[in-house]
């Protein structure tokens, strides 16, 4: 089974500012049949997060505006079950450690490959289905 197989029926919300990575991402989440909402800032995924829920969310750390990080605190009381990515090119461990405090499951470093970038959600994917199995049941 390969990723898109896993992600097909998956609502995904990007946020990312760059327009060249946004759009591209686009084409090729939408050209696999995914179902992907591209926004540019925090503040308009905000907006969005109010009236849907997504499965999973590929968050660009270095926004304008609200930064990454902190559309993640605003939201983690909220979607608990969506799958959190960042997505940076300042990684750090300071970085990391923030961001593990708001149940983010991974990173994307940039520069990434459509390859590299489908290997991590990919194993991302699979790691979050075995938690969710693992789970005691809430009755």
């Amino acid at each position: 089974m390969d990723v898109f197989d896993k992600i097909r029926n998956m609502k995904i919300l990007l946020i990312e500012d760059d327009e060249w990575i946004r759009d591209s991402l686009s084409i090729f989440f939408e050209a696999e049949g995914c179902h992907l909402l591209a926004l540019e800032t925090a503040e308009e995924a905000l907006s969005a997060l109010k009236n849907q829920s997504y499965d999973l969310l590929i968050v660009d750390y270095r926004l304008p505006g609200l930064d990454g990080l902190e559309l993640l605190k605003r939201i983690q009381n909220k979607h608990l079950e969506a799958i959190k990515v960042i997505i940076t090119a300042y990684r750090t461990d300071q970085l990391i450690s923030e961001a593990k405090k708001l149940n983010v499951q991974g990173f994307i470093e940039k520069p990434f490959t459509s390859q590299t970038l489908m290997a991590s959600l990919s194993h991302l994917i699979e790691m979050h289905n075995y938690r969710q199995k693992r789970r005691p049941q809430q009755f």
